[in-house]
């Protein structure tokens, strides 16, 4: 699918998104501010502070200086949007001759202070165990941290989320940053379904400690989930719904299209 069919479902699914869910306490104000502020060539702070999935201190800068770093910001108990990202990402990888270990790290970042490290754990076994190639365990890290460096990270990384009081989720855009060795954005890779190649050009610049310019930028932001229905409304029912009119339209102007044609099949020769 060429970018510009893709952008135009992207923005369609942000605005299904943006005024579809009635019961969250967000609003349209709130969610105008979710978005990615491009920061390239902006030095990730080195003295950051976070626990891996273990519960093991983690400073960024100890991570930083060999190779181009894959940075993932979102929460581990996000009920849609950051598998959906994490999945789009692993897909991506999965077509490049790259592999991570060797040639890049991940870090993800929870933005949930309370986030716990079995949620961590979990995830990492998850993504690590889909993406199927060796050596990924110990260069893929899960990160938390406490709300004082979350927002510090966020805020160089250019990541606006907004915390929902009544769901206690967050809307957050999507998609992934790319830093140089030296932990310096390079470029920004929007959405959930990752172009493999786009990718592969973010990296390779990286490698190099090349920072790109400020791109366009199509983002979704779904967190609708109904923890007291046990629902997935917006975004699912949404995309069902449009999918299944789509069909039924397309099923009418077929059956259209073949009585027009069989009336003139059937038409009298003067």
């Amino acid at each position: 699918m060429s970018q510009k069919p893709m952008g135009k479902l992207a923005l369609a699914l942000v605005l299904i998104c943006a005024f579809s869910a009635k019961t969250h306490a967000l609003t349209p104000g709130d969610l105008s501010r979710v978005t990615f502020e491009q920061h390239p060539g902006v030095q990730i702070s080195p003295d950051l502070n976070f626990r891996d999935e273990n519960s093991t201190p983690f400073r960024l800068g100890d991570h930083f200086g060999k190779q181009p770093t894959i940075l993932v910001l979102g929460y581990y108990r996000c009920p849609m949007l950051c598998s959906m990202i994490n999945d789009g990402l692993i897909h991506a990888l999965q077509e490049l001759p790259l592999n991570v270990g060797r040639d890049f790290q991940i870090i993800e970042v929870s933005i949930d202070p309370a986030e716990t490290g079995s949620a961590a754990v979990q995830k990492k076994s998850e993504y690590v165990r889909e993406y199927g190639r060796p050596g990924a365990a110990n260069n893929w890290h899960f990160l938390m941290g406490d709300e004082r460096s979350i927002a510090q990270l966020a805020n160089q990384a250019g990541f606006r989320y907004v915390h929902d009081s009544q769901t206690h989720e967050y809307a957050h855009p999507s998609g992934v940053m790319v830093l140089t060795p030296r932990g310096k954005i390079s470029r920004y890779v929007f959405g959930v379904r990752l172009d493999a190649r786009e990718l592969r050009d973010a990296l390779t610049a990286a490698k190099e400690e090349k920072s790109s310019s400020i791109i366009s930028q199509v983002f979704l932001l779904c967190y609708h989930y109904n923890p007291i229905t046990g629902r997935y409304g917006a975004l699912i029912l949404a995309i069902l719904r449009v999918s299944s009119l789509g069909f039924v339209a397309a099923i009418a102007w077929w059956l259209f299209s073949m009585t027009r044609r069989s009336a003139k099949g059937h038409a009298p020769i003067n």
